[in-house]
This record gives C-alpha cells, sequence and structure tokens, in this order.
C-alpha cells in the first residue's frame, strides 16, 4: 500500500487566533495543533464558507459554494441522494472510509459516502454534548431538553465552567478512543487498502465546559482581555446591533462573560490535549507512516470580540478558520515547512486532498486545488475568497482587503493589513488604493450573488429537502451504531441514568466527603 492515508482531524467553532503559534493570538496551550502546523503547511489567512456548523461543513464536503450545494442553515443542510462528497469520491477511488464522531448531517442520508459511522451525531441533530447544566434535565424531555441545555440563548454563558461529564464519557475521548479502535480493526481486516478517516470533535463549541485543570489554569486570575473590545465603526452596524439582540449578550454579566472566556481557553486546551493523545498513540502503533494529517474547523467563535459571542458574522475571529496539512514528509524533514498568507477557503479541502491522493476531482467542485501548495509553500494563484451567510450578506477576501456586502444594511470595506482587528471601515471615504478596492469587490459581488434570486432558490431547496428530513428523535444527540445494526444512543446513563444512590454519605461509611454532608439530615 503505497498511497497515503489521510487523518482529518477535525474540531468545531475554533477562532484562528486560538493557536499558541499563531503571532499576536491568545495565550493558550496547543502545542499539538502548532506542531502540526510548524512541521507542515500551516493557511494563515483560511476562512469558512457559512459561519454555521451544518451549512459551512456541508460545502466543505462537496467543495462547493453555499448557493451551488443549497447550504442555508443548520436544519436546511439535507444531502439529497446522489449528492458527490469528499469521502465518496475516495471511497470510489479504493479508500475505505470512516466518520467517527459530529458532522452535522442533515436528513435521511447519514453516510454520505462513509462506509463507517461507529459512534457520533447519527440522529442528525449535531448535538453538543451537555456538561454543565443551569437547570437539570427532565428525563421525561430527553428528546428535545438534551438539545436545548447549552444551546438556548441563555445557557451559553451561564453554563461555563468546569464539566460534569466523566472525562471518559466526554466526546473528545469517545471521538478519539473509537477512531484507535477504528484504525486497528481496519488493519486486522483489510490492511492493504488505504484510508480516510474522519475525527470530529465538538470542543470548542459550547457549552462551554471542560475539565477543571484546563478551566482553573485560567479562572479567576488568567482571564485574558479580548484582543478588541465592543468599538470601532461596526458596533452600530445594523448586522451587529441585531446579534447582540438576538443572542441577548447586554443581559451576561461581566463575570460570567469573563468566566466563558476563561472556559472557551480551557476546551481549547482541552481538545488539543486528546488530540495529542490520539497522535501519540497513532504514531507508536505506525498509523502515521504514510498519512496526511489535516486539522481544522467549521466556522471560527467570536469569543468576546468586538463584544460579540458565537458565529454568523464577517469578523476574522467568527470567518476565519485555522487549517494545517502535515504530510509524511513534513515529520521526516524531506519537506520544509511553510506558512502561507494567500486566502484559502474550506471548500478547497475537497481538491486539495483529491491532489494529494492522485484522485480525480469532480467536475461539480468549485474549491480549488492547493496540493502544490502544501507541497512546496508556493503561494497560490486562488482569487477572491467567500464567506456567505446568504440571503443576508456576502463577505469577500482578495489580498489586503475584506468586503462585505449585505441585502439590507450598509457596505464594508476593511484593510486587514493597516487594521487586522476591523476597527475602520473605509466604504464611506474610500480614496486611492482603497477605492480601486472598493470598485473590484463590490464588483465581484454584483457578478456572482443576486439576493433576491438566492433568497427564491433558499424557499424552493428547503421545500425540496422536506422530504428527506430524518424520521426519529434525537434522544441525547450522539449514537452508537451497533455490529448488529441498531442506533443505539450514547449518553442515556448521563441524562436518564439508574441512580443506585444519590446520598453516598448514608450508604458508604468512609465516603471522603461523608464529613461535609453531616448536618444534611440523612434524607
Amino acid at each position: 500500500m503505497d498511497r497515503p492515508n489521510v487523518l482529518f482531524l477535525m474540531s468545531d467553532e475554533h477562532n484562528p487566533r486560538f493557536l499558541s503559534h499563531r503571532e499576536g493570538g491568545e495565550p493558550v496551550q496547543t502545542p499539538t495543533l502548532s506542531d502540526i502546523a510548524e512541521r507542515g503547511t500551516d493557511f494563515e489567512s483560511a476562512y469558512c464558507p457559512y459561519p454555521i456548523c451544518g451549512p459551512s461543513r456541508k460545502c466543505m464536503m462537496t467543495g462547493q459554494e453555499v448557493q451551488e450545494c443549497d447550504a442555508w442553515s443548520n436544519e436546511s443542510s439535507v444531502y439529497l441522494p446522489g449528492t458527490t462528497t469528499l469521502p465518496g469520491t475516495l471511497r470510489d477511488d479504493g479508500y475505505e472510509t470512516c466518520l467517527v464522531g459530529k458532522m452535522h448531517f442533515q436528513g435521511t442520508n447519514q453516510f454520505n459516502g462513509f462506509q463507517h459511522r461507529p459512534y457520533g451525531d447519527l440522529t442528525g441533530h449535531g448535538v453538543q454534548q451537555p456538561g454543565h447544566q443551569p437547570d437539570p434535565i427532565d428525563p421525561d424531555e430527553l428528546d428535545v431538553q438534551p438539545r436545548r441545555q447549552g444551546i438556548e440563548k441563555g445557557t451559553r454563558i451561564p453554563g461555563a465552567g468546569v464539566t460534569q461529564v466523566p472525562e471518559s464519557m466526554l466526546q473528545e475521548n469517545v471521538v478519539a478512543r473509537e477512531t484507535i479502535s477504528w484504525l486497528r480493526e481496519h488493519r486486522h481486516q483489510r490492511g492493504d487498502r488505504p484510508w480516510f478517516l474522519t475525527a470530529s470533535f465538538s470542543r470548542p463549541h459550547f457549552p462551554l465546559t471542560a475539565p477543571r485543570r484546563h478551566f482553573e489554569r485560567y479562572w479567576p486570575d488568567n482571564v485574558p482581555e479580548p484582543p478588541v473590545g465592543y468599538e470601532g465603526d461596526t458596533v452600530d452596524h445594523p448586522y451587529t446591533q441585531e446579534r447582540r439582540e438576538d443572542l441577548h449578550l447586554e443581559s451576561f454579566t461581566e463575570t460570567e462573560l469573563e468566566r466563558a472566556r476563561a472556559a472557551y481557553f480551557a476546551c481549547v486546551d482541552f481538545l488539543d490535549e486528546v488530540l495529542g493523545e490520539l497522535l501519540g498513540t497513532l504514531d507508536d502503533e505506525g498509523f502515521l507512516e504514510n498519512t496526511i494529517v489535516v486539522y481544522t474547523t467549521d466556522h471560527g467563535d467570536m469569543a468576546g470580540e468586538h463584544g460579540l459571542w458565537w458565529k454568523q458574522t464577517w469578523h476574522e475571529g467568527s470567518a476565519g478558520i485555522p487549517w494545517s496539512v502535515q504530510l509524511p514528509g513534513h515529520r521526516s524533514g524531506d519537506l520544509d515547512p511553510a506558512s502561507v498568507s494567500t486566502p484559502v477557503n474550506l471548500i478547497d479541502l475537497f481538491p486539495t486532498l483529491c491532489g494529494l491522493t492522485d484522485v480525480a476531482v469532480p467536475d461539480e467542485v468549485s474549491g480549488h486545488d492547493l496540493s502544490e501548495t502544501v507541497r512546496t509553500g508556493a503561494e497560490p494563484d486562488r482569487g477572491p475568497v467567500f464567506t456567505d451567510q446568504l440571503p443576508t450578506y456576502r463577505m469577500v477576501r482578495e489580498g489586503r482587503y475584506k468586503y462585505v456586502a449585505f441585502r439590507d444594511a450598509p457596505e464594508l470595506l476593511f484593510d486587514l493589513e493597516a487594521d487586522p482587528h476591523e476597527q475602520t471601515n473605509l466604504a464611506p471615504d474610500a480614496t486611492g488604493a482603497d477605492a480601486a478596492a472598493l470598485e473590484r469587490l463590490s464588483g465581484v459581488v454584483e457578478e456572482t450573488i443576486d439576493f433576491d434570486a438566492v433568497e427564491q432558490q433558499r424557499r424552493e431547496a428547503e421545500a425540496e429537502m422536506e422530504a428527506y428530513k430524518l424520521p426519529i428523535a434525537p434522544g441525547t444527540g450522539n449514537s452508537y451504531l451497533m455490529p448488529d445494526g441498531r442506533l443505539v444512543d450514547a449518553t442515556t446513563p448521563l441524562y436518564k441514568p439508574d441512580v443506585l444512590a444519590d446520598r453516598p454519605d448514608l450508604v458508604f461509611t468512609d465516603w471522603p466527603d461523608r464529613d461535609e454532608h453531616a448536618d444534611d439530615g440523612g434524607v
């Protein structure tokens, strides 16, 4: 077997500033992710196609822009039968394909080219694992309540802190464990076939919970301030105000927001720790000898920047993503590491992996093959990069400039070299080179998007998708697909437990915390 394997490591909602090797970035501890970047090819200006989970992932999986693959929202990014995907393309060329973890597939198509899905969000709801609930879960609402925990607006910030889930049952550790198990079984059963394995993790996506050792590294005394506060020309932009109001950001106290910042840092650190253990085991067992390792995420998280949280905006913290590719030649020293500054997009992942594995790129794919850049570090001739939330806005990044056109709001233009924190909107008074960039990029939007036509396309596509909605309840969000074909809820013991005792001080005479409960009354 001389064809390279591909280990695709994916997270959810990772702000690209939160990497310890990034100059001017946040002071996180990410030795594993930084090693992939520093001993590989690191795309410093990578963007998501859509700053929401489901649509961004659908664009990534199909290698297409939002309007090309009908990726409109988390609920309406259904994969219709016959959709061309990255795993399907590799499968058809001889690769064994597996997905472990979250991918936010909607509808009755839950494999989409993956031949194996032993664990993950197989009920199609992309649910994060609750871990620190402000209110207890009602067992009678299992199909609904866990999905609300940590996702409803009121619980994203107040729920930040130390996870209450046993660490062995945290999604990240289960994904890592199942990844190792699948690769061992694949080697045993089909060791002559190359593999493409996607290990997809939830963190640092909210709910913002992590093991105590990570959370207390930052809380309460080491919480860095956001690199840019609620300031600049866009704080009163209609879309910024809409996001703040929709997410009730004014309702949170400063302490709650600082605690959430600490928890976001902790989630990034914990993810890196899990990835380090995973890669260490795979390296020890020889799985990385001929393997391409890729790391990226679906979109960023504002994490307090510009007075905002989460995603859906054009800002660098939301639309930007980390993306690194490490080839076997990088690890052996035969290839030099490289940092690439040219803006690129997550839809480029599909053709790039095809280029690196010598697989033909399907005609439907509109992303760019960056495989030569990965091998040599040469800056690609990529052209403009889009991040969309259609039909609301289209963002264009080309060179040093970022331009945002809205359907019903004022346009924006930033020079990111001179103004990396997007404080000055150049559009109203642009002159010279700024005016030329404004004319060029606004022309790109005019040529590529008709907001009214896109809205009509969205409505028609969503109507067609209705026939493919998944006809089962979400459960607690994560499932095991058993060898005999049963789909079994993975986290029932956490949210509908068989409680053997709720007062250990009355059961165990030598319980270490017994004295603390001596006055509880023995109920």
